[in-house]
C-alpha cells in the first residue's frame, strides 16, 4: 500500500476511499462507450479518481459544433479522433494507466469480445438509441457492471440528476424507449443516471445543449462507478 499513499492522485482522496478502496481503483478496468459531452467528463473524473485501466470506445472526430460542452473540444484538437485527445488527457493526469482505444462505432451487431473480460464496470454514455439498447443487453449477459446515461439534451438544470433504476424514470423519451425494449429482453433492472426535467424544446434537428448539464450527467456517472468499485458506503 505504500505505492497508493504516495500517489499524488491519492493524496487528497484517500482519507475518504481508504486504502483498499484506492487499491481497487488502481486495478479497475472501465469501459467508457461515448466520449461527447457526458463521457469526456466521466473519463476525466474516473482518471482523476485513480482508475488504472481504460477500454475508450467512440468513432467520432472532435468538430466545431462540440466546443460548447465536450471536455475533448480544443481549438488545436478540432478534427482528431476523441478517443486520442481522450487517452492523451488521461496520461497527462496519470501517466501509469492502461489506455486501450477503439475508433468504432457501436451497433447492434457488435458484441463485447474486444474487450476484456474482467472488465469492472461499463459506462454508457452513447447517443444511438440502438447501440444503447444493444449494450445494455450485453452487459447483463455478460454480467458485468453498468450505468447508463439518459437523455441531457434540450435543458436546463444541471441539479435534477441522480441515479436510480430505469423502471423509476419519467418525462425522459430516451428511457422510454429502453423501458419497453428491456422489458422485451426480460432485464427487470437497469442502472441509469436521469433528471425528469421535462425537455424545454421538442425540436427532433436539432439538440440543444448548455456546457454543464451533460457535464454533471457525466460526474454524477463517474462518482457512482467509484463508489461501486471502491466500495464506499455513503450515510443518507
Amino acid at each position: 500500500m505504500k505505492e497508493i499513499k504516495e500517489n499524488p492522485l491519492f493524496i487528497r482522496s484517500l482519507p475518504l476511499l481508504t486504502e483498499q478502496g484506492a487499491f481497487n481503483l488502481q486495478n479497475a478496468k472501465v469501459a467508457l462507450f461515448g466520449l461527447g459531452g457526458v463521457g469526456s467528463y466521466t473519463a476525466e473524473a474516473l482518471a482523476r479518481s485513480g482508475i488504472g485501466h481504460f477500454e475508450l470506445i467512440d468513432h467520432d472526430l472532435v468538430e466545431p459544433s462540440n466546443l460548447n460542452r465536450q471536455l475533448c473540444a480544443l481549438q488545436q484538437t478540432i478534427g482528431l479522433p476523441k478517443v486520442a485527445v481522450v487517452k492523451q488527457r488521461i496520461l497527462d493526469i496519470n501517466p501509469q494507466a492502461k489506455i486501450n482505444i477503439h475508433q468504432v462505432f457501436y451497433h447492434a451487431e457488435s458484441s463485447l469480445d474486444f474487450l476484456p473480460r474482467d472488465l469492472n464496470y461499463i459506462v454508457d454514455a452513447i447517443d444511438s438509441v440502438q447501440s444503447k439498447i444493444d449494450l445494455i443487453i450485453q452487459a447483463h449477459q455478460n454480467q458485468i457492471p453498468i450505468i447508463s446515461a439518459m437523455g441531457t439534451g434540450n435543458k436546463y438544470d444541471p441539479t435534477g440528476f441522480k441515479v436510480c433504476d430505469i423502471f423509476q424514470t419519467y418525462n425522459d423519451r430516451l428511457a422510454k424507449k429502453l423501458r419497453s425494449e428491456l422489458k422485451r429482453n426480460n432485464i427487470a433492472q437497469h442502472l441509469v443516471v436521469f433528471s425528469p426535467e421535462k425537455p424545454a424544446l421538442n425540436s427532433k434537428k436539432t439538440i440543444a445543449s448548455l456546457a454543464y448539464v451533460p457535464a454533471v450527467c457525466g460526474l454524477i456517472c463517474a462518482a457512482k462507478v467509484v463508489e461501486d468499485i471502491a466500495q464506499i458506503e455513503i450515510d443518507q
